[in-house]
């Protein structure tokens, strides 16, 4: 368990290797991210460290909010995610800016945000369900999703049966990201492939809980 990160995705573009290789890569930046509170075992039970990103102003937080970040020395941030870490973490300080180094290049990621949004769909296209037949007798069945119940025996439809309704706008994590290229001085994170959420979502960074090295 180590300190992670907040970051706003940019975009996506690519990068070029030395061999040629052309790699998709999502930019996060993950600048102005500072340290709330330490949270210890002895005092609250467990180990973490309360980050905040953005800024705020006072009159949207509320005062117990804004007592929280005034006793860190801190300016009010427009989000506040906590992260689990190891207990022997204790150079971590109230009001530290964390910047996008305590990353390496190379490293494997989780990365975690909500994903985009696409309204109210249809089996197809949310549950990946196959079309019905275009002609020969099919007639305004061409993508409903067919039979949902069952004869008197059991009667009824199980719960958790794929149906319609609305598709994305859900906290995703993809787990085993790795890290392309670091921008200190610009604090900006080059992720491999794409990751969760539209362009200016708040995306959360930590290191990998599995460290798959795909071959």
């Amino acid at each position: 368990m180590k300190l992670g990160l907040i970051g706003r995705k940019v975009g996506m573009t690519r990068v070029f290797t030395e061999s040629g290789d052309s790699i998709p890569v999502t930019i996060l930046d993950v600048s102005m991210n500072r340290v709330v509170q330490v949270k210890t075992i002895e005092k609250d039970g467990y180990s973490a460290c309360q980050v905040t990103q953005g800024y705020r102003r006072k009159n949207r937080i509320t005062k117990a909010l804004s007592g929280h970040f005034a006793r860190a020395g801190v300016e009010a941030g427009s989000i506040i995610k906590e992260f689990r870490i190891e207990q022997e973490s204790a150079d971590i300080k109230s009001g530290d800016e964390i910047k996008a180094d305590i990353f390496q290049v190379g490293s494997k990621v989780d990365v975690g945000g909500v994903s985009i949004g696409k309204g109210y769909a249809g089996t197809i296209k949310r549950h990946n369900f196959a079309a019905s037949r275009a002609s020969h007798g099919n007639s305004l069945s061409h993508r409903a999703p067919g039979s949902i119940g069952m004869a008197q025996d059991p009667g009824r439809v199980f719960p958790g049966k794929k149906m319609s309704g609305q598709l994305g706008n859900v906290k995703r994590t993809v787990q085993n990201i790795e890290i392309v290229r670091i921008d200190v001085d610009r604090s900006l994170i080059y992720l491999k492939g794409s990751v969760p959420g539209s362009k200016g979502n708040q995306i959360f960074i930590r290191s990998s809980v599995k460290h798959i090295d795909k071959q």
